[in-house]
């Protein structure tokens, strides 16, 4: 099912017998694939309006993100959430949509100044597993509309309801330069630049390569902040400056999309934790074996498992790192990348507590009493 227009997507939902599978551009989607009949949002597109004046869009859900990134662009302005592009990591062809984007709440590494995907939510229209059309938040900044269901559309992979339409506040684009920091320890240097004062808007480190320190804003301001941030770390390693906004763009959409990690290995996880229960109490844990990259100033880790390992070492690693999140202070670890088989064994999201498994069983029966939007993706049936 394709529908083009909201009113289909109600019938469509309402009429269903079964599960459906909610599809965005299928570019980001993770865990194996769910019985179910397709419902695709690839016919619902456009933007449906933009002000850059007021720093508001709103969007359909099926809207490609390219289209949404490109008209933003030609005005000067930016998604600030830096959402993620998964394509090359997953394997997948196709395009994004804004729509896959806050349903996954993908947000890069400017998510430490700007906040995530949900940060940027004004609003949402969707349809609920009933088929009844709800809409929460609004196409302003401001707006106070009682429960913030905004939120909690965003990151719910279509297991709450099916987006329709989206609205975002955006940004003015801004250029910048990175600091480079070799030889160091990386979660004292990205402590101390979080805790400086030159408003840092990524921290990432690839051990063996460096640690990666963003600096955006007018480029008067970018050359002041490089050099005070590069006396601040100076003594902690060797120092280099990506000056050129066009190398250091391009440098962090490396970071972003983790392609470090696009080459067909096989599996991938996305931890995320308090920085120093990652570094200092996670990862020594695991032991060696996985490849990491960090981010979010080490409170975000991709880790991958390299060639050669069976399913059974995987499915053992996966069990591994969850019960790790949870002995070591808490968070979240995600297994977004691995063979078929290995993905119809496990729940690739972190085992919710039961308190908090209680309550979303409680929502999940609220908006979906038939049990048919993405079921059992999130660990409920």
């Amino acid at each position: 099912m394709s529908p083009a227009n909201e009113a289909e997507l109600s019938d469509a939902v309402a009429g269903a017998s079964g599960a459906l599978r909610v599809v965005g551009g299928g570019t980001r989607s993770i865990g194996a694939a769910r019985a179910g009949e397709v419902l695709s949002l690839s016919e619902l597109v456009g933007i449906e309006m933009y002000d850059p004046g007021a720093l508001t869009l709103v969007a359909k859900a099926g809207t490609p993100l390219d289209d949404i990134e490109a008209a933003l662009s030609a005005e000067g302005q930016m998604l600030a959430f830096e959402p993620t592009d998964m394509r090359a990591l997953l394997g997948r062809d196709g395009a994004s949509t804004i729509g896959g984007v806050v349903a996954a709440n993908a947000s890069g590494p400017r998510r430490l100044q700007a906040g995530a995907c949900r940060d940027s939510l004004l609003g949402v229209r969707f349809v609920d597993g009933r088929g009844d059309v709800l809409k929460n938040g609004g196409r302003v900044m401001k707006n106070v509309t009682g429960y913030d269901l905004v939120k909690l559309m965003a990151g719910s992979y279509g297991t709450l309801g099916v987006m329709s339409e989206v609205a975002l506040k955006v940004l003015p684009k801004l250029d910048g330069a990175t600091v480079v920091v070799r030889d160091a320890d990386a979660l004292e240097v990205m402590t101390q630049a979080m805790m400086s004062p030159f408003e840092v808007s990524g921290a990432a480190a690839i051990p063996g390569e460096g640690v990666f320190l963003r600096l955006e804003g007018l480029e008067v301001s970018v050359q002041y902040r490089t050099e005070k941030l590069r006396a601040l770390l100076g003594k902690l390693g060797e120092i280099e400056v990506i000056s050129d906004p066009a190398q250091s763009a391009a440098l962090w959409r490396r970071l972003r999309d983790v392609t470090d990690f696009a080459d067909g290995t096989s599996a991938v996880w996305r931890v995320s934790m308090k920085p120093s229960d990652l570094m200092s109490g996670l990862m020594p844990a695991l032991g060696g074996g996985l490849d990491v990259q960090y981010d979010w100033a080490g409170g975000l880790a991709w880790l991958r498992m390299g060639t050669g390992i069976d399913d059974a070492q995987i499915v053992e690693m996966h069990e591994a790192i969850q019960t790790g999140v949870t002995a070591h202070g808490g968070g979240h670890a995600t297994l977004f990348k691995a063979p078929d088989a290995v993905l119809s064994r496990v729940i690739p999201f972190q085992p919710e507590t039961p308190g908090v498994a209680l309550l979303a069983k409680g929502l999940r029966a609220k908006f979906d009493p038939r049990a048919i939007l993405n079921p059992g993706l999130m660990g409920a049936a």
